[in-house]
């Protein structure tokens, strides 16, 4: 594959700072060396620029419902553009953030002129709007926004019209608010919590995530939340949920989306957060779970 690596260094939609250097820390684990070595031709075109709230003169916009929300907008346009022109050229957009926000940029750059269904590896179900969020940070927004959901009905930056909910799938769910849980069970969207990997297997569970978002789109986008594994796994994450998936779980669930790698359009890896990590090992995972995503085998 033709990979072109695009960094979004975004810290606003999260109340942690640190995940800003999540894509240097996942360059520094190897990243480009690691795609090279599996036969992949590598490309990094380096990091969108995105505001800082210690550089801002101005006051930020948004409110304590949803912050930074202009700042936020202007990126995720910048990063759609980058994504449709990134698969345009007939490459593969590789997204590092970043917090998970920047899942509205990547997954509606995607979208552009194609129907396709997502798969959101995520402890979290990002799909709370301003009305229900209990922190005000959009990237536990992130999901809801995508689908126009709420607030979000009419944020043209944000809504992806081509993706259908019916094929968007939650995997590795395991912490909710209320509100959110409510309104996942509105919608029909799909979500298999870690009670459905302990009882079936992350194999058997991310095939069929894979069925639901591959049936008539036309393709899909890949995004891998590092708080989706257990913090033993990985530590360097600003919202870790005890009970995540194990090493192994999270391979077997990236080379299941490799056995589909013809229906993948793009995929973001989010919230690595070097400032909390240890030895930068969840850069050093994501690197791996990339890989295992993109073709690596074992023989």
């Amino acid at each position: 594959m033709d990979i072109s690596v695009i960094g979004v260094p975004m810290d606003l939609g999260a109340n942690r700072r640190g995940v800003d250097m999540g894509p240097s820390a996942i360059r520094y684990a190897g990243l480009d060396e690691e795609l090279d070595a599996n036969g992949h031709d590598c490309t990094d075109t380096g990091d969108l620029t995105v505001p800082r709230p210690e550089a801002m003169t101005e006051a930020p916009s948004g409110d304590r419902h949803a912050k930074y929300l202009d700042e936020m907008a202007a990126v995720c346009r910048r990063l759609q553009a980058s994504v449709a022109d990134t698969l345009a050229d007939g490459e593969f957009p590789l997204v590092l953030g970043g917090d998970h926000s920047i899942a509205i940029g990547a997954a509606g750059g995607a979208a552009r002129e194609r129907s396709i269904g997502v798969v959101w590896f995520d402890a979290h179900g990002d799909f709370n709007t301003p009305a229900t969020t209990l922190s005000g940070n959009v990237h536990g927004m992130s999901l809801a926004a995508l689908l126009g959901r709420g607030e979000f009905a009419d944020a043209e930056w944000a809504v992806a019209p081509s993706i259908d909910p019916s094929n968007v799938v939650l995997v590795g769910t395991r912490s909710l608010d209320d509100r959110e849980r409510e309104a996942l069970h509105e919608s029909d969207v799909s979500v298999f919590t870690m009670y459905d990997i302990d009882e079936r297997g992350a194999p058997a569970v991310v095939d069929e995530a894979l069925e639901i978002a591959t049936e008539d789109t036309d393709g899909i986008h890949v995004s891998l939340d590092m708080d989706v594994l257990d913090p033993d796994e990985a530590p360097g994450v600003g919202t870790p949920v005890r009970g995540g998936v194990t090493y192994r779980e999270a391979h077997s669930a990236m080379e299941a989306v490799a056995d589909r790698l013809d229906s993948v359009r793009s995929m973001e890896v989010v919230e690595v957060n070097p400032v909390l990590d240890k030895h930068n090992r969840t850069a050093e995972l994501a690197v791996e779970l990339v890989a295992s995503a993109l073709g690596k085998q074992i023989l």
